[in-house]
């Protein structure tokens, strides 16, 4: 979908990544970030046309999980307020449209996920075929490491390229990193998303206003999200033709990018998007140090979009290129392509 009104990205804030928020409620945990998000811009709650999140019940472990999060936006005044069930990235992109409307000028996108008090590995499996592949269990990273060793037979990787991307992600946060024992062969400790709980939010505006908002704002001038076959026995698991396709409609591929903040929570992962999107060693990928340095489900692919647009903010990017991905093996795919006003 190309955009009919010029809708920017002009604030972005997120937790600092724990292993572990015991002590915290998902409300707790997500109060400061909405507050560091509206200072950021100087607007008030009531200044904002449109709220949308994005959570996960089984995370939480409790259905109707979100309405308890609302607490962190506050009951007076009165919100037009939407939810999705997957990652913020989606919950920008409804709120993306309610601008494009011209129904709202503004918008607080935000997204959480506590993943430490259970077995996230297993709580992914119910993305997957409730009649032939969930009963059967399989995991997150053993799927994972199914696609990673397809790569490998298929000689688009080898054990050591992974490696260097998980590697290289954790560098960019908290220095060297060994990879750890194996896991699921191929896939070792440091191939693998940390497990963690986050949130993130960022504040859409649209026209004028976003320049009122932010001194350089970071125009998203497309987005698109396409799905994969649900059945895995009916994927090539090295390609990613939705991720291709919906960096196309996004418009990726009219002008080169200068970063891509890609939503790769296993290291064999990038090798896939990398060839999808066909990004060279010219673009900028996951400065932030991407889903490898911190993984808050739920929360990750927002936060991709985020990283991408503060670095169009600070003026260390023009063009960027932001993706998140939900279910197994890439299943879905979502691309924005952000740029900022000419220097």
């Amino acid at each position: 979908m190309r955009p009919l009104r010029d809708v920017a990205v002009v604030a972005f804030a997120h937790t600092g990544h724990l292993r572990t928020a015991d002590e915290l409620s998902e409300v707790e945990m997500l109060m400061p970030v909405l507050h560091e998000v509206l200072d950021r811009t100087g607007l008030k709650t009531a200044d904002i046309d449109f709220t949308c999140s994005g959570s996960c019940d089984y995370l939480a472990g409790r259905a109707f999980s979100f309405t308890l999060a609302l607490d962190g936006v506050g009951a007076w005044p009165p919100i037009s307020e939407s939810h999705v069930e997957m990652d913020g990235a989606w919950a920008l992109y409804e709120a993306w449209t309610k601008l494009l409307t011209g129904d709202a000028d503004t918008a607080l996108v935000y997204s959480y996920g506590k993943s430490s008090p259970g077995s996230v590995r297993d709580v992914l499996t119910r993305q997957l075929d409730p009649y032939y592949l969930a009963p059967l269990w399989p995991d997150s990273v053993a799927l994972a490491a199914l696609q990673a060793q397809a790569l490998i037979d298929k000689g688009m990787t080898d054990e050591p390229a992974p490696a260097a991307v998980a590697s290289r992600g954790r560098n960019s946060r908290a220095g060297t990193a060994s990879q750890g024992d194996y896991v699921v062969r191929p896939l070792r400790t440091g191939d693998c998303p940390p497990v963690g709980d986050g949130a993130a939010a960022v504040v859409l505006a649209a026209g004028e206003r976003a320049r009122d908002l932010c001194a350089r704002p970071a125009w998203i001038r497309g987005i698109d999200h396409r799905i994969e076959a649900h059945g895995l026995g009916v994927r090539n698991l090295t390609e990613s033709p939705s991720t291709r396709l919906a960096a196309e409609k996004a418009g990726a591929f009219e002008r080169p990018v200068d970063t891509a903040e890609l939503h790769a929570p296993f290291s064999s992962q990038e090798v896939v998007l990398r060839a999808a999107l066909g990004l060279d060693d010219d673009v900028r990928v996951n400065p932030s140090g991407g889903a490898l340095a911190a993984n808050p489900v739920m929360a990750a692919g927002l936060i991709r979009i985020g990283e991408a647009a503060v670095r169009i903010h600070r003026g260390e990017s023009d063009r960027a290129l932001a993706h998140a991905t939900s279910g197994p093996c890439l299943q879905q795919n979502l691309v924005a392509v952000l740029e900022g006003d000419p220097r």
